[in-house]
């Protein structure tokens, strides 16, 4: 199955991916590719109370979620994935797994990170590997609500 949306938001789970993102895109799955917290039961049942009722949560590795993807026994069922930074989409499509766009959304300033686009902050590792992923094909946009205008990566 290819994903509806893949997102980079350091929060996951919060507010603007709930609202807005599963509305625009129809999606009923959110799956979280991120190692540490597919080990961390305790954030996981957070994340699953922050999301709406009937939509399903799962946090995976991101090498199970990579399997997830691939297999096509869920039909046309859409699913949102979300990843903390850019390491993640870019094992994914190391794994196989295919999408034409990248939704960067909320990264936050921390040590290392420099002011990007509005309120997204970037190392120079992290833009490099995004400079990376646009270069394989996939559209990389900054976007961090559905109804702001893409600002995309040249």
């Amino acid at each position: 199955m290819q994903p509806a949306l893949v997102r980079i938001d350091d929060r996951l789970i919060h507010g603007q991916v709930m609202t807005g993102w599963l509305k625009v895109t129809g999606a009923r799955k959110i799956i979280i590719a991120d190692d540490f917290v597919a080990k961390d039961k305790f954030s996981l049942q957070l994340f699953k109370m922050a999301a709406p009722s009937g939509v399903t949560v799962e946090a995976l590795t991101v090498e199970d979620a990579a399997k997830a993807l691939a297999d096509n026994g869920s039909g046309d069922e859409k699913v949102i994935v979300l990843c903390k930074t850019p390491r993640e989409p870019k094992r994914l499509l190391d794994l196989g797994v295919q999408f034409d766009k990248l939704n960067v959304g909320g990264v936050g300033s921390k040590p290392g990170r420099k002011p990007f686009y509005r309120n997204i902050s970037l190392s120079e590792e992290e833009l490099s590997i995004l400079k990376e992923i646009a270069a394989r094909g996939v559209k990389v946009e900054f976007r961090i609500v559905p109804d702001d205008k893409p600002f995309f990566l040249e």
